[in-house]
């Protein structure tokens, strides 16, 4: 008999995963802390494979479940699109401005999804720095960022807190004195609170590698150079860390969304916030 992934098991999932913790990711879905576990147990029953690594600091993927996120998060996009933009048509551009972190994840794809059940819709997305971001958005090129707070173009209209993780290279001895760490170049607030972090548990440290790109530090850490911190969805199985005492636990991140003031009640614009946020 064929089996069928409830979209409520997924939502779950992507939730823990998002969060770091299965109570995070409860209290944010409301649900308890055991009925969330259940239908966590109830998924990977039906996968056939486990898909969270537990510990006492939270919860990571799997390779199982590394290889089952993208599609997870595609399926909910998918369902909440077909639900709310059935029968609309959507015309315009809409340009977005994205983190490089969220633009190597799966929000450009459910954009991209967006863009394909509105085929008169135009969207672009950038990934630039945020002195070329502002550019973009005081002309008008772009509609929307989503990017940390403190670098987006104004106010944000929303906000969300996400955690880092630890990806760990192969071969790196993560009690070694000093730590070999690789770092995002300046500016960059994430590396400010990876030092701080290590600062505050005592642990030596030199820097290994920096880059100012998402591609320069993944490289680095694939070579076995050091340690970095990631978003979860940045996360390749391989780099994944289990040892909850070895290294010092991250601070979360706050992202924000700024929306251009000239595009309220614009439906293309409204539609893509929403699977924005639904995706993050």
């Amino acid at each position: 008999m064929a089996r069928d992934l409830e979209i409520v098991l997924l939502r779950s999932f992507v939730a823990a995963v998002q969060a770091g913790s299965i109570s995070r990711a409860a209290s944010a879905l409301g649900h308890t802390q055991p009925a969330l576990s259940q239908q966590l147990r109830r998924l990977e029953s039906a996968v056939g494979r486990p898909l969270l690594y537990r510990s006492t600091s939270g919860v990571s993927p799997t390779r199982a479940g590394e290889e089952l996120l993208p599609y997870a998060e595609r399926i909910l996009s998918l369902s909440a699109q077909a639900l709310t933009e059935t029968g609309r048509v959507l015309t315009g551009h809409c340009g977005v401005g994205l983190l490089e972190d969220l633009a190597a994840s799966q929000l450009p794809q459910a954009l991209a999804d967006l863009a394909r059940l509105h085929p008169e819709a135009t969207l672009e997305v950038l990934s630039v720095s945020s002195a070329e971001m502002r550019k973009a958005y005081d002309a008008g090129r772009v509609q929307l960022v989503l990017d940390e707070v403190s670098d987006i173009p104004g106010s944000p209209r929303w906000t969300v807190r996400r955690p880092l993780v630890w990806a760990v290279g192969q071969g790196v001895d993560v009690a070694a004195d000093p730590l070999p760490v690789v770092l995002f170049s300046h500016p960059c607030s994430w590396r400010t609170a990876v030092l701080e972090t290590l600062e505050h548990a005592d642990r030596s440290w030199r820097v290994a590698f920096e880059s100012n790109s998402l591609v320069g530090v993944l490289a680095a850490v694939r070579a076995g150079l050091g340690v970095a911190a990631l978003m979860p969805a940045n996360l390749e199985p391989v780099m994944a860390h289990h040892d909850a005492d070895a290294l010092p636990t991250l601070p979360d991140i706050e992202l924000g969304l700024a929306r251009h003031p000239r595009t309220e009640a614009d439906p293309l614009i409204d539609a893509v916030e929403t699977a924005l946020r639904r995706m993050i």
